[in-house]
Order: structure tokens, then C-alpha cells, then sequence
């Protein structure tokens, strides 16, 4: 369809059939102008907080006020990660933390015109990963099979496209072991539930000096995606970073 008549059909839809705020469940404005949010509304897109910089070099925090000595969050603090830098678009709460549930619990692909968007107005993280490698963390099949898509691979394409600059998407993991929900471990739990549970893709070749981003939808305590690059530095990944859509 032509990109005007598509946003013209999307406008008289939304004005039919307005959309709800994924957190606060009130009814979204039709959209003004291009680039505004569809499934948050006007209040709640207010509440979200940016990770601009300056912030944590390990995680992507912000930090808030003046900023001395090492750039290290006291969340990172132990983690000693396996990879050099790691930024995030937003913080993991209100209407973030719905899109994310939205997306991952319930089929929600309509939320992506939104997390684009937000990722759009990311420009730290569009910096970092612009001309690299993404590798998005993998599922496992089993998972995959139920929820039908990886929303790590969806938002690793969508950060390809709003990156350019030779930005591309190389699916190099895949995970072998299908650990339990991590949601309620401390971070040496989950450790250890992902000890040796990636590993490198059937066919995968990594080169030499590029550089990789690994991408996850959200930043907890770094576990998972500390896991995959060992995996990943391993192969021979020396050049590698990472970014998340949200952290929390």
C-alpha cells in the first residue's frame, strides 16, 4: 500500500476505533503527527524515562546529577562483563514495562510501531550499534515454537533499519538449554541456571576486528546477556557491546 494511504487508513481507524494505553487502559488521542506513540497514551508517554547519557558503561543507567570517576552503576558492580559497553533505550517501568509484557506475554506486534519509535529517539543506542553486527539472544525452540517469534530478533531488525550505515541482523546463537524463568533469581542464580545454555549457531562464522552487538528486550542483572558473549568472545568476538530496549 502507498505510505500515504496507509497512514491515512491508520488514522481513520484510530478514529473509529480508538486505541487503549497498554498501561493506564484509557483511550489514546489519534496521533497528530508522524512519529507520535499509537498504543501509549499522551500522560503516560510523558512518564517515560530516556537512559540518556551519562550513564553506567556496563548496563546503560542513567546517571542522574554530576558524574566522577569510573562510569559503573553499584547494580553492575561484580558482574564483570564480557563485553566492552552496554547502553539502553528506556527504564523498565510504566508504560515501557507494559509494551514489553504486551509484546512478549501476549502477541502484542502491534506494539512495535511504538518501540520503534522509541528507539528512534535513542540516538545513544542507534550510535552504538550503527555499522555492527546485531545478534539478537535467542530463544529456545521450545519457547519459540509457543510464542511463535523471538521479540529480541523483531527489535534487532527494527534497530537495524533506524541505524543504517550497514547496520545487519546475523542470528549467530542459539540456546541449548531452556532454563526456568528467571524473573525471581539473584544474579548468581542466574548465572548458574545459564551456565553453558548458548551456544554458537549451526553455520555461524564470525570475522575477525567486526563489531557485534548483542541485543536483549530488557537489562535485569545482565546475566543472560553476559552469558552470550561469553559465548560469543569465545568464537573470536573480541569487538562486542551490547544494548537493550529497556532496562529494569
Amino acid at each position: 500500500m502507498n505510505p500515504g494511504l496507509r497512514q491515512l487508513a491508520q488514522g481513520l481507524a484510530d478514529t473509529v476505533f480508538p486505541p487503549v494505553c497498554v498501561h493506564c487502559r484509557g483511550l489514546v488521542e489519534p496521533a497528530e503527527a508522524p512519529g507520535e506513540l499509537r498504543h501509549v497514551c499522551a500522560r503516560c508517554t510523558l512518564q517515560i524515562e530516556y537512559a540518556r547519557p551519562p550513564h553506567c558503561a556496563t548496563c546503560g543507567h542513567p546517571f542522574y546529577g554530576v558524574v566522577e570517576g569510573a562510569h559503573l552503576c553499584m547494580k553492575c558492580e561484580g558482574l564483570e562483563p564480557a563485553y566492552r559497553e552496554g547502553r539502553t533505550a528506556v527504564l523498565f517501568k510504566g508504560a515501557v514495562r507494559a509494551l514489553v509484557i504486551e509484546l512478549k506475554y501476549h502477541r502484542g506486534l502491534h506494539v512495535l510501531h511504538d518501540m520503534r519509535e522509541i528507539l528512534r529517539r535513542s540516538p545513544h543506542v542507534l550510535d552504538l550499534v550503527r555499522g555492527s553486527v546485531i545478534v539478537p539472544v535467542p530463544l529456545h525452540a521450545a519457547k519459540l515454537r509457543h510464542r511463535g517469534y523471538n521479540q529480541s530478533e523483531l527489535l534487532a531488525d527494527i534497530l537495524a533499519g533506524l541505524a543504517g550505515g550497514g547496520t545487519r541482523v546475523e542470528r549467530l546463537l542459539r540456546r541449548v538449554i531452556d532454563t526456568r524463568t528467571q524473573t525471581a533469581f539473584d544474579r548468581r542464580t542466574r548465572m548458574a541456571n545459564l551456565k553453558n545454555a548458548f551456544a554458537l549457531a549451526e553455520g555461524a562464522n564470525l570475522t575477525p576486528g567486526q563489531h557485534y552487538t548483542l541485543l536483549d528486550d530488557v537489562f535485569t542483572t545482565g546475566s543472560t546477556l553476559n552469558s552470550c558473549a561469553l559465548t560469543l568472545r569465545r568464537a573470536g568476538a573480541l569487538n562486542l557491546d551490547v544494548v537493550t530496549f529497556g532496562h529494569g
